[in-house]
């Protein structure tokens, strides 16, 4: 059993449950890659950004402008993902 706090009041949950909570999300995101364009192009975006993010992670000495760069994606990528849950969340609670 998971034990999940809301707004002061604790609640069991079984594993069973947590399991189906955890699989919306994954269930939301594939419907939204599917189903609207600006969603998958975000998605792509994000993606973009942590492939380059990866290969600078493995430069032994980045340059300056290598090291600005990887501190401007990390901020465009978060940007990314604020805006991604947010369309997910949106189509949550509509669907």
């Amino acid at each position: 059993m998971i034990l999940e706090l809301r707004g002061g009041i604790q609640k069991l949950k079984s594993e069973e449950q947590h399991a189906m909570d955890m699989s919306t999300p994954d269930v939301v995101r594939d419907e939204l890659i599917k189903s609207n364009s600006a969603f998958r192009d975000l998605v792509h975006q994000h993606q973009t950004y942590e492939n380059r993010l990866s290969e600078l992670a493995h430069l032994t000495f980045p340059s300056d402008d290598e090291q600005i760069e990887e501190v401007t994606l990390k901020k465009k990528k978060l940007q990314i993902k604020d805006e991604i849950y947010a369309m997910m969340h949106d189509y949550s609670v509509s669907h």
